[in-house]
């Protein structure tokens, strides 16, 4: 295809948290799922270097026009400045169908989907999980945003998976870190007995991680044991989505959620939306994210979730998903 017919087109899910989550900062084990919700890149030939979003438009001339804004745009300078460019003449068009800090990982989808697209341009090729390494790095180290593993090797490799980020909860250079084990699970789980409530609030998840870190790292025994007692939820929490054992894992899950609650992680919305889904019948209820907003994850194997999106509704939620086995990043020419 010509340079000048050239159309590139990449999308990255988003993902929420089943069980496990924020372990994937400390070593441990999280059960996660993509959901139906996709960040998406276009690239196209042009005369020099242009970001459009949301109707925006910001053209990059130097490496001065990559240091960050505080708007739409520093995702896509982060990326462009890990890349060590421009030059580069293209246009990249890039939006989200996942709510803004909506705790399901928007903001990693995108930065997944533009780095992707752009190696992808640049005739560089990677495998996934070099990509999802590379992705997590430029969250951390040019957006400056504390984070895990669990949304870069989400949004890339998708589906629904058991992760193992052993060996993984001190941050390394980039050549020193290690792989996190991916184990795809979707061929053996049946259903996904989950709907998603979004709270309708913004949050950051920085802000939620960064203190919680900060007393890990300090040997805080409260945060320490818990998350030791979380990653252990999260290997029997796949044993028991695997067996379809819902009430066995709703109590894992609302063991988790307890957890992290007392260590200050959650939020006023996000409790509103996990007791109001438990008293509608919900087996377990938690964080999908972050906390402090976002978007929590209730467990309902019944038949028709209205009874529940009702109650989540009245609490206060403004949006409903279901996790869905997904793909990862995937690129069209």
């Amino acid at each position: 295809m010509s340079s000048e017919r050239r159309v590139q087109l990449c999308s990255a899910p988003g993902r929420a948290g089943i069980i496990g989550n924020p372990t994937d900062m400390y070593g441990g084990a999280v059960l996660s799922c993509s959901v139906p919700l996709r960040a998406t890149v276009t690239l196209t030939p042009a005369p020099g270097l242009v970001l459009e979003t949301n109707g925006e438009r910001c053209e990059i001339h130097s490496a001065d026009d990559l240091r960050p804004r505080q708007d739409r745009f520093d995702i896509a300078r982060a990326v462009l400045d890990y890349l060590h460019l421009p030059p580069l003449e293209c246009r990249i068009e890039y939006g989200s169908e996942i709510p803004l800090r909506s705790g399901m990982a928007g903001s990693t989808a995108l930065t997944v989907a533009l780095l992707r697209s752009l190696l992808e341009w640049l005739g560089v090729h990677i495998n996934l999980y070099q990509l999802a390494e590379r992705a997590r790095y430029i969250e951390l180290n040019y957006l400056r945003v504390v984070c895990g593993y669990q949304d870069a090797c989400m949004c890339t490799f998708g589906g629904l998976n058991y992760m193992d980020f052993r060996g993984k909860q001190f941050y390394r250079r980039a050549e020193a870190e290690l792989y996190a084990t991916i184990e795809p699970l979707g061929s053996y789980v049946s259903a996904l007995p989950f709907v998603l409530g979004y709270t309708g609030v913004q949050h950051s998840s920085h802000a939620v991680h960064k203190p919680l870190r900060e007393r890990w790292l300090e040997g805080d025994q409260a945060v320490v044991q818990g998350y030791e007692r979380i990653t252990e939820l999260a290997r029997m929490g796949k044993k028991a989505l695997i067996e379809g054992d819902w009430i066995g894992l709703g109590r894992l899950m609302n063991e988790n959620h307890a957890i992290q609650r007392d260590l200050g992680g959650s939020g006023e919305s996000n409790e509103r939306l996990i007791a109001a889904a438990r008293d509608a019948g919900a087996l377990g209820a938690k964080l999908a994210g972050a906390g402090d907003g976002g978007t929590i994850i209730a467990l309902w194997p019944k038949q028709g979730s209205h009874p529940l999106e009702e109650a989540l509704c009245q609490a206060g939620a403004c949006a409903f998903y279901r996790p869905q086995v997904m793909p990862g990043v995937s690129l069209e020419r």
